[in-house]
């Protein structure tokens, strides 16, 4: 048995810019046999993610004397030994050789790269308390409590930073981003309990975000405190690295949120569209997802599988109500909110393997189709949930505006889902898909339980356009891109990797100089016989560009005439011709009068906000032709 001392475990990330961690773990023991784990289903990631091939280096010691292990036959994550008589603390000694989220100059701890603990026990009972060593000079963004009078959250030299004791549960829950470039930013101080945004980078100046970047985060954490009406943490900290080598991130916590993007994402207002949801996102699982839980989707521990069946709720919601506060707080404005709605609905609806594959089946399966190859994924599906959801929730948001002759609305249901219990900290309430139609039928009477097996259980050739439908607009296709898809496509295009968007015509994505990444299954170039993996070399007997493939589409259109390729697969070369005579489409939602506007409504602010400072670094859009 172990007493309820505190496991005590250093982590040391002196090592990080040599891509190696080292922690130092004293676990209370008493003679006999032991087993001890790692972490195998990591929270948020919806599969088993623990790196236990990546921990290397184990050496248990009792009194400076070696004790010998052995792992599990069977659950590789565990760890199994004898501990001798009269023997009261155990320590362990390993590193972690670590493969992304490290720099030089930065270094993101996720505890499960060090965490040891005894096995089959509820992590939430397993008391443990941290501290951190960290490059000299390098500042510390985490929610974790400091403890002591020391300098923080840039430590002095050579200075072992203390935390407050917690558990096992809540440690894996609280990830720390270090680096040489450090800056934390209070948000919203009239808000409590308090929210910081801590930034690391590689470049000096990255670190040192935009005053109306900083303004509008502060905005969404004024935005989440009047919809959600209670908090569920003691601090929150919005962790955000900026790099192009540690690679992108984007997970959620209780008390904070672990978000990885490119070191100039958010240095001017074009870059940031990509990921101006990623905050709202990751910051709305703080309440949907970390506190409100699916039952399946929470164990007792990290080694009993996840069960991924109601994550249209737990992802999907998050979804919609993530792109609904980034619109809110003007991360994003209305009408790029309706174009990123646009290409997302349209992209569903234009999913073929929706004929087969329920939107509940790519949650069930989402530990296998997480890191999918993309090769035919619109025939296999992937994370659909994700935007299913997202549409699900706009349909009932909707749907309760028109019903209600617009006195009440999803902000409703949120209140009550979402805020039982008040300002509760950080705490894990599980919920049933029946708590979820009770308490949507407390907003309003409806047959919620059919309105969603519907819509998740059923086969559904098409995508559920009645929210944007309901909410006055309507899903159509233009010959030239939205305004905030030609943003998109214009900052990637220097990339090797920049796509175009001919999915909607052809049905292949293209991306570099003419890869094929997925081929839309019975396309106009599916039926031409292409596939994923192929390179088109030329078009309609000139080397391949984006450009001249655009071209080709807009010539072909009213004609008879095929669209000629030359492409490469493997070493062999073929031809293919496509059958495509309708032009460029792009997806735009469209205005339908006489219908209320709710869907710009539902991203109408509902906290009052001071002005947004002047974007001074907002760059011009570039006059390229995209289409």
């Amino acid at each position: 048995m172990f007493a309820q001392t505190p496991i005590q475990i250093t982590a040391d990330l002196s090592d990080a810019p040599r891509k190696l961690y080292h922690a130092e773990v004293d676990l209370p023991v008493a003679p006999g046999p032991l087993t001890l784990t790692t972490p195998k289903w990591i929270p948020g990631n919806h599969r088993p993610t623990g790196p236990v091939d990546e921990i290397t280096g184990v050496v248990f010691t009792a009194g400076g004397k070696p004790i010998i292990w052995r792992r599990d036959d069977v659950d590789l994550y565990q760890f199994h030994l004898t501990i001798p008589p009269g023997v009261t603390t155990l320590h362990a000694h390993l590193d972690c050789i670590v493969t992304e989220r490290v720099t030089q100059k930065i270094a993101v701890l996720e505890w499960e790269k060090l965490l040891l603990y005894p096995a089959n026990i509820p992590v939430k009972e397993i008391p443990i308390q941290p501290s951190l060593i960290v490059p000299a000079g390098w500042g510390i963004g985490t929610a974790l409590t400091p403890e002591g009078n020391g300098a923080y959250p840039i430590p002095a030299p050579g200075v072992v930073t203390h935390y407050a004791a917690t558990n096992v549960e809540q440690l894996e829950d609280s990830p720390v981003i270090a680096g040489q470039y450090f800056h934390e930013f209070p948000l919203a101080p009239e808000i409590s309990p308090k929210h910081y945004l801590d930034v690391v980078s590689d470049q000096p100046d990255d670190s040192n975000l935009r005053p109306v970047f900083l303004a509008e985060v502060a905005n969404l954490v004024r935005e989440a405190d009047k919809m959600y009406a209670s908090h569920h943490y003691h601090v929150y900290h919005f962790l955000l690295t900026l790099s192009d080598a540690a690679g992108g991130e984007g997970l959620e916590h209780d008390q904070s949120s672990d978000n990885g993007v490119d070191e100039k994402t958010f240095a001017d207002a074009e870059r940031q569209l990509a990921e101006a949801d990623l905050l709202a996102h990751e910051f709305t699982h703080s309440w949907n997802g970390k506190y409100r839980r699916p039952v399946g989707l929470y164990q007792p521990d990290f080694a009993s599988p996840q069960q991924g069946a109601m994550l249209w709720v737990y992802e999907g919601m998050t979804q919609f109500l993530g792109n609904v506060l980034a619109a809110r707080s003007s991360l994003t404005s209305p009408a790029q909110y309706r174009d990123m709605l646009a290409y997302s609905a349209a992209s569903l609806d234009n999913r073929p393997g929706r004929q087969w594959r329920p939107t509940e089946d790519t949650a069930v399966a989402a530990s296998v189709l997480r890191g999918g190859n993309p090769s035919w994924s619109n025939w296999r599906r992937g994370q659909d949930y994700y935007q299913e959801g997202e549409l699900l929730w706009l349909d009932a948001d909707t749907l309760i505006r028109k019903t209600t002759g617009d006195r009440k609305s999803l902000n409703d249901f949120e209140r009550i889902f979402l805020g039982q219990g008040g300002n509760t900290g950080p705490l894990i309430l599980p919920y049933t898909f029946d708590e979820l139609v009770a308490d949507l039928n407390q907003v309003m009477p409806y047959d919620w339980a059919t309105f969603l097996h519907d819509r998740i259980d059923n086969i559904n050739p098409r995508a559920d356009l009645a929210g944007i439908e309901q909410g006055g607009y309507k899903l159509v296709y233009r010959d030239r891109l939205s305004p905030s898809e030609k943003t998109l496509l214009s900052k990637s295009r220097h990339r090797a990797d920049a796509s175009i968007d001919t999915w909607f015509s052809l049905g292949i994505r293209v991306k570099g100089e003419g890869n094929i990444t997925d081929v839309r299954w019975n396309g106009p170039s599916d039926q031409a016989r292409l596939a994923p993996g192929q390179k088109i070399l030329a078009v309609n007997g000139q080397a391949f560009t984006p450009r001249l493939l655009k071209a080709a589409i807009r010539e072909a259109k009213g004609t008879t005439q095929p669209i000629h390729l030359i492409v490469q697969a493997d070493s062999y070369l073929s031809t293919a011709d496509i059958n495509y005579h309708d032009g460029e489409r792009y997806p735009v939602l469209e205005r339908v009068e006489g219908v209320p506007n709710y869907l710009d409504e539902i991203t109408r602010p509902l906290a009052k906000s001071p002005p947004l400072p002047p974007d001074s670094r907002r760059e011009d859009e570039q006059s390229d032709d995209l289409n």
